[in-house]
């Protein structure tokens, strides 16, 4: 396994498209990025459309049920009323 979307990787590598928001100098500041605070980039490559699957991408109707929140934002503090 060389790469997961779980928090707590195996070889703490992972692969993840993220939004360019703004460039500062040497700074990125993106969006929607699969990684911990302070997790370091060793890499960085352009996202074009036809790296995509050129044909539609079937997937179960439960994986779209559990990832329609991965990227809501998390609040800090204990879980739960």
């Amino acid at each position: 396994m060389f790469a997961t979307h779980r928090p707590h990787r195996l070889n703490r590598l992972g692969v993840s498209r993220c939004r360019l928001l703004r460039v500062e100098g040497r700074d990125l500041h993106v969006a929607d990025l699969d990684a911990l605070d302070g997790t370091p980039v060793l890499d960085i490559k352009p996202y074009m459309r036809e790296f995509a699957p050129q044909t539609p991408v079937r997937q179960p109707g439960w994986s779209s049920d559990l990832m329609r929140d991965y990227y809501r934002p998390v609040t800090e503090g204990p879980a739960g009323p």
